[in-house]
């Protein structure tokens, strides 16, 4: 678990580095798919894993808008931010909290029931989800994306003394 978020926030970081280059008019224009622009797909994917960790740890959502956050700089200070909560909450992560179960109130006022390691893997899986977005943006606007390859990252290494 621990290697595949420490793998969504390498890749993030790659994205925000492609923005470097990037004029801020293209990363903020509206596209087809995802939750509007480039820059807006950051924020929330920044935004989507703290609220989950938040949430599971019975504490307060993020309420502002990315109105407020119009700038690559802006959003990256916020995944800062956000990331020292997720990080320490990842650190305490046990194998035993996969199954520790989790109420989500809906808009209509009922409840649906998951179990803390599905939300923990929807977050994971919801970020690569909105990276492939991105690929397919920055191909539109002639640019090569960021690798999405786990492999080559460097996230785990290989034990030297496991060579059957």
């Amino acid at each position: 678990m621990r290697t595949m978020f420490r793998y969504n926030w390498l890749v993030r970081e790659e994205w925000y580095q492609w923005c470097e280059n990037v004029p801020e008019e293209e990363l903020l224009r509206i596209r087809t798919g995802g939750v509007g622009g480039i820059l807006h797909t950051l924020f929330h994917i920044a935004d989507v894993e703290w609220s989950w960790i938040r949430a599971l740890q019975g504490k307060p959502d993020f309420q502002e808008s990315f109105e407020d956050y119009r700038s690559l700089e802006k959003v990256r200070r916020l995944d800062a931010t956000f990331r020292q909560e997720v990080e320490e909450f990842l650190q305490s992560w046990e194998a035993n909290m996969d199954t520790l179960p989790f109420y989500d109130s809906q808009k209509d006022g009922e409840f649906s029931g998951y179990s803390w390691g599905e939300v923990m893997r929807h977050v994971i899986a919801h970020e690569i989800h909105h990276i492939g977005q991105l690929s397919v943006w920055a191909r539109e606007i002639g640019r090569k994306p960021v690798s999405a390859n786990l492999i080559g990252k460097g996230l785990i290494k290989p034990s030297i003394n496991n060579r059957d």
